[in-house]
C-alpha cells in the first residue's frame, strides 16, 4: 500500500509517484499489474449489542495495468485540482527539472468495483428494548482555517476559491 494522490478523469485514473519510487523503477515498458483501493467512512454505526457494530462507507478497488505518462501536464493538473478544486490555475506548473523527478501512472478504467454501506443499525428484534444507546455517529472531513507560509508576504490574500472550500460549517466535497 502506497498513500499517494490520485485523480480520475473520465475512464483513467491517474496516480502521482516519484521517478525514485520502488514503483516507477519497477514499471516496465508494458506496464504494471497494479490493484488501486480508496475508502472512505461516512459514519460509525452504534448498535445495542457489540455484534452489530459496523461502519458506514464508500469504498472502490480497480484492478488494470499501471503504464507511466510520457505528456504528464493535463495529468498533473488534474491531480491538484483534485487537492483543492481551482489550485492548478493559482500555482505554478512543473519545470522540466520537477518533471524528471515525477512520475505520473495511468490506469485505464477497465475493472472496477464499488462498494458503499449507507444505512442505519441492523439490531436484533431481540434486542430492540435493551437500555442501550443506538444509532449512527457520522464522520465529517473538513478544511481547516488556511495557515499561510511563514515567508508569504504580509499582503498576499487567500484565493476566494480557497477561502470558499474552508469557510466554517463547510465539509469537504466526496470525492
Amino acid at each position: 500500500m502506497l498513500p499517494t494522490v490520485y485523480a480520475r478523469v473520465d475512464d483513467r485514473l491517474y496516480l502521482h509517484a516519484s521517478t525514485g519510487s520502488r514503483l516507477a523503477l519497477a514499471l516496465p515498458e508494458e506496464g504494471l499489474a497494479v490493484c488501486v483501493t480508496v475508502s472512505l467512512v461516512d459514519a460509525l454505526v452504534l448498535a445495542r449489542s457489540w455484534i452489530g457494530h459496523s461502519l458506514n462507507y464508500r469504498s472502490v478497488v480497480v484492478h488494470g495495468t499501471a503504464r507511466r505518462v510520457t505528456d504528464p501536464a493535463e495529468a498533473l493538473a488534474a491531480l491538484v485540482d483534485h487537492m483543492l478544486p481551482g489550485r492548478a490555475a493559482d500555482s505554478r506548473p512543473p519545470t522540466a527539472a520537477e518533471l524528471a523527478k515525477t512520475a505520473v501512472l495511468r490506469v485505464d478504467l477497465r475493472e472496477a468495483s464499488a462498494k458503499v454501506r449507507d444505512h442505519g443499525v441492523s439490531d436484533d428484534p431481540g434486542d430492540l428494548a435493551l437500555p442501550h444507546w443506538a444509532g449512527l455517529v457520522p464522520l465529517t472531513r473538513g478544511l481547516g482555517a488556511p495557515v499561510p507560509a511563514p515567508d508569504l508576504p504580509g499582503e498576499t490574500p487567500v484565493p476566494g476559491y480557497l477561502e470558499a472550500a474552508c469557510a466554517p460549517g463547510r465539509a469537504a466535497p466526496a470525492r
